[in-house]
């Protein structure tokens, strides 16, 4: 049985990960919604065509990913496709921000993103597809978001390291970056409006396409996909400019 496994799954751009992957991806026979919501994990499964699995855990809990493991191994599924899409951030200088929130992104946005990627590999053959839901942040370092910037860094570099190293294995991975969207994640980060000039006037990405276009380029084979040309053209910049310069055109 083909699967794909979505984690943070119950809303925004997981949510839009599921219903893209029910609508476009033929090969796939099911579909595991992971996230801490079940009722909202229920609800979505309600709008999917396919056949799902909910699995209401907190993959930063060891308990919780024996649960995970255990239903891979007993159902002998074959994960085609895994999307890593949990995460949070917080808006705020290092210092103002609780030490459980700064460790917080570390655990679910690096760790949690590793060991379940970890555990996931072993249940991929040929031609599988991993994608990990990176950020613009990721490109240079921010300041109000010192770690939330760091840890999608470090997606990028583990997505890019991973996909070298799958290559025989045909496993493409890919860094999907998306800019500002208007979900949770804004509410909860305390991006709220008035809160950050930088976020009140970056254009929005719209979840959906972004699913969709990062579902697309994953299937090409693609290392890195960012939408709309205005995070193009900022991803351009920080790879040409110093980090130092960057920051400043991008402080929140």
């Amino acid at each position: 049985m083909k699967i794909a496994v979505i984690t943070g799954a119950s809303s925004g751009l997981g949510a839009q990960f599921a219903l893209s992957v029910d609508k476009s991806r033929n090969e796939i026979e099911e579909i595991w919604l992971v996230a801490r919501r079940k009722d909202k994990l229920e609800s979505l499964s309600e709008k999917l065509n396919k056949k799902t699995r909910i699995l209401a855990l907190d993959i930063t809990d060891n308990e919780n990913l024996s649960e995970y493991t255990s239903a891979l191994k007993e159902t002998e599924a074959e994960v085609s496709l895994l999307i890593n899409n949990a995460g949070f951030g917080k808006l705020g200088n290092f210092d103002e921000l609780s030490a459980e929130d700064n460790g917080g992104m570390v655990r679910l946005n690096c760790e949690a993103l590793t060991v379940f990627t970890a555990l996931t590999l072993p249940f991929m053959k040929t031609s599988g597809e991993i994608i990990n839901s990176c950020s613009i942040a990721s490109f240079a370092p921010n300041t109000r978001m010192a770690v939330y910037s760091s840890t999608k860094a470090y997606v990028m570099s583990l997505s890019r390291a991973l996909r070298g190293e799958l290559k025989e294995r045909k496993i493409n991975v890919l860094a999907a970056c998306p800019g500002p969207m208007d979900t949770e994640f804004l509410s909860l980060a305390g991006i709220e409006k008035g809160s950050s000039h930088t976020f009140d006037t970056l254009p929005r990405v719209n979840p959906k396409v972004m699913a969709e276009k990062s579902l697309i380029a994953s299937k090409r084979k693609k290392a890195v996909y960012t939408n709309r040309v205005f995070f193009k053209f900022y991803r351009v910049l920080a790879k040409l400019l110093p980090h130092s310069l960057v920051m400043k055109m991008a402080a929140t």
